[in-house]
C-alpha cells in the first residue's frame, strides 16, 4: 500500500501566477508558509516557516487565481510531487511542490459574512469561504448556498495541543 497525501493550513506568500499550457489547460502556481511555534529549553519562544509550492490545475487553478491573494488563509490538499529539468546552464534543478486536488478559503467571508457557498461534497460551516475540489466537473454549476447552522466554529487558537 502507498500514500502520497499533503495537508497543509498556512497563508498564501505571493499573488497565485494563471497560465495556460499549449494544450489550453489552465495551471496556477503559488506558494504557502506554515509557522511552527514552540519554546526552546530556555522558555524563549522559537518561530520557523515553511514554504510550500503549490500548483493548481483546471477550474481549481481558475478559483485560487481569482479568490486567493498574498496573505490569505488557506486549507490546501493534495499530493506530492518532484520534477527536475536542466537550467540553461546545463545543471539539473529540482522542485517538490503540493499538486493541489482541494481548497478551503479559511478567511472570514467580506461583507455578508452568513453567506457561505460550498462545492456539494465539502463538509458545511458557517464562517468559512467557499470550499472547492479539483476533481469536479462544472464547479461553478454545483455551488449552492448552504443552510444556516447553529454549530460554533472551532478556532485552531481554542486547540490545546
Amino acid at each position: 500500500m502507498n500514500l502520497n497525501k499533503a495537508m497543509i493550513i498556512g497563508n498564501v506568500v505571493r499573488d497565485p501566477e494563471m497560465r495556460s499550457t499549449p494544450s489550453g489547460q489552465n495551471v496556477t502556481s503559488f506558494s504557502v508558509a506554515t509557522n511552527l511555534v514552540w519554546k526552546d529549553q530556555a522558555g524563549v519562544r522559537q518561530e520557523k516557516a515553511e514554504f510550500h509550492n503549490v500548483v493548481a490545475w483546471r477550474r481549481l487553478a481558475e478559483i485560487t487565481s481569482q479568490y486567493l491573494k498574498k496573505g490569505s488563509k488557506v486549507y490546501i490538499e493534495g499530493r506530492m510531487q518532484t520534477r527536475s529539468w536542466d537550467d540553461p546552464n546545463g545543471v539539473k534543478r529540482y522542485r517538490t511542490e503540493i499538486i493541489a486536488e482541494n481548497m478551503i478559503m479559511l478567511d472570514r467571508a467580506s461583507g455578508n459574512s452568513n453567506q457561505d457557498y460550498q462545492t456539494p461534497s465539502a463538509p458545511r460551516s458557517t464562517d468559512r469561504q467557499p470550499s472547492y475540489t479539483n476533481n469536479m466537473p462544472n464547479v461553478s454549476e454545483g455551488v449552492q448556498p448552504a443552510p444556516e447552522s447553529n454549530e460554533e466554529e472551532i478556532s485552531i487558537e481554542d486547540i490545546p495541543f
